[in-house]
């Protein structure tokens, strides 16, 4: 059933329109899950995993022993106009929680988002990378919500787990905010911005199956990976350019590279040479890699989480 969670009036006889899609609200027992995508414009994984999600669980009903509020476009003027914020008001929609119901349009949003989720046994909050790097669909986690996460977050398919100390900037984001109100969040961030990757949009979708399962909502059928690794951040190599030019990567993401082996080349379309050879500095997973080719001094080029091979 579709929902109105938030609407205002704009400018030209326009309106903004926040709808979520409650599937199985027949049901009167069982957990209630949430879904959230669409949070910043230029982050489209979440729209095909929504898709996906609502097709699997319709087609399947009797195997549906809970409720799943679905809400694809949180933030849909951004969607709209290919925008990481909140179009004409300049902001993050990420950094305005929990919103304030006599603020700003966009605190009011915030606001209405975080009422309407009120309830709610787990909420999936899912993120894609920016336009310039790619990542392996990863559950990020604050350290000291890291006991009772991790165990949930290794049901969602993702290849790695990663715990972080919090920072002031997070505090104003709806992970945070419902985390804090003992709503279970858990924040997935993987592919690359305006881009989809259905193959890692469907394991998604088969790990919040699982997850349903765990919490006894779904008997449908689920698909498994391998449990992910898991990091406190302590095992990331970082790799940044020192050099202004074009990245060439050698190595292929959501690969192991070995210690010394190539990762990509800084290379100057002026002179024709190499700038910089990006060397592993360690042995491990390569997770994150930069996709969009011009770099500048300190542009991040990779991560690799360090483990044995």
């Amino acid at each position: 059933m579709i929902q109105t969670v938030f609407s205002a009036a704009l400018p030209v006889g326009e309106s903004l329109v926040v709808r979520k899609n409650r599937i199985g609200e027949h049901m009167r027992s069982g957990p209630r899950i949430a879904v959230i995508t669409g949070m910043h414009g230029d982050e489209l994984e979440g729209q095909y995993v929504a898709f996906e999600l609502a097709r699997r669980l319709t087609e399947r009903p009797a195997d549906l022993h809970g409720m799943v509020d679905i809400y694809p476009a949180v933030n849909p003027l951004g969607l709209s106009s290919h925008e990481r914020g909140v179009p004409q008001f300049d902001i993050d929609l990420d950094r305005t929680f929990p919103g304030d119901k006599n603020g700003s349009l966009t605190e009011v949003l915030a606001d209405a988002l975080v009422r309407d989720l009120e309830g709610t046994s787990v909420c999936i909050d899912i993120h894609s990378s920016s336009i310039y790097t790619q990542e392996l669909t990863q559950i990020r986690i604050d350290e000291h919500n890291a006991r009772p996460l991790v165990r949930l977050a290794a049901l969602l398919n993702a290849r790695l787990v990663w715990t972080r100390k919090p920072v002031a900037a997070r505090e104003s984001t709806l992970s945070h905010t419902l985390n804090e109100r003992g709503i279970p969040t858990l924040v997935v961030d993987m592919g690359a911005g305006m881009r989809l990757d259905e193959e890692a949009g469907s394991w998604l979708v088969e790990g919040i199956l699982r997850l349903l399962e765990h919490l006894h909502a779904w008997t449908g059928p689920t698909i498994a990976l391998p449990n992910p690794l898991v990091s406190n951040g302590s095992n990331v190599c970082t790799l940044r350019c020192e050099s202004p030019g074009i990245f060439l990567p050698s190595a292929m993401h959501g690969n192991r590279v070995q210690k010394g082996s190539l990762v990509g080349s800084v290379c100057d379309p002026l002179s024709g040479t190499v700038r910089q050879q990006i060397v592993a500095p360690c042995t491990g997973l390569l997770f994150t890699l930069r996709t969009y080719p011009v770099v500048y001094p300190g542009s991040l080029l990779a991560r690799i989480l360090e483990v044995r091979i």
